[in-house]
């Protein structure tokens, strides 16, 4: 198992930092959260909760739909997740207003 036995609770408006050691975990973790996982290879059990609706076994569009409005990460990698020819103002607010119109 690449991630076993994981629990953290975050308030409304906080913020959660993971770090920890190359090949801990932390990037498995949040994929899984924010549904980015490759489905036809991981098997997710548990419970995963966010703003009140349970994670695990949600259709991909409604997860979709709470990324980037309850839901957030910050890639580790800023080239492979922000796009050079844009700014990243401008990606930033793209997010954003795709959950705010």
């Amino acid at each position: 198992r690449a991630v076993d036995g994981v629990s953290f609770a975050v308030e409304r408006g906080r913020t959660l930092g993971i770090v920890g050691e190359s090949g801990s975990g932390k990037s498995v973790t949040s994929l899984a959260i924010l549904g980015l996982h490759n489905a036809r290879r991981t098997a997710i059990s548990g419970e995963i909760w966010v703003g009140g609706r349970q994670l695990v076994g949600l259709g991909e569009e409604e997860v979709r739909r709470l990324r980037g409005r309850d839901m957030a990460m910050v890639f580790q990698d800023p080239l492979s997740a922000l796009h050079p020819y844009y700014s990243v103002g401008r990606q930033i607010a793209e997010a954003y207003r795709v959950h705010h119109p």
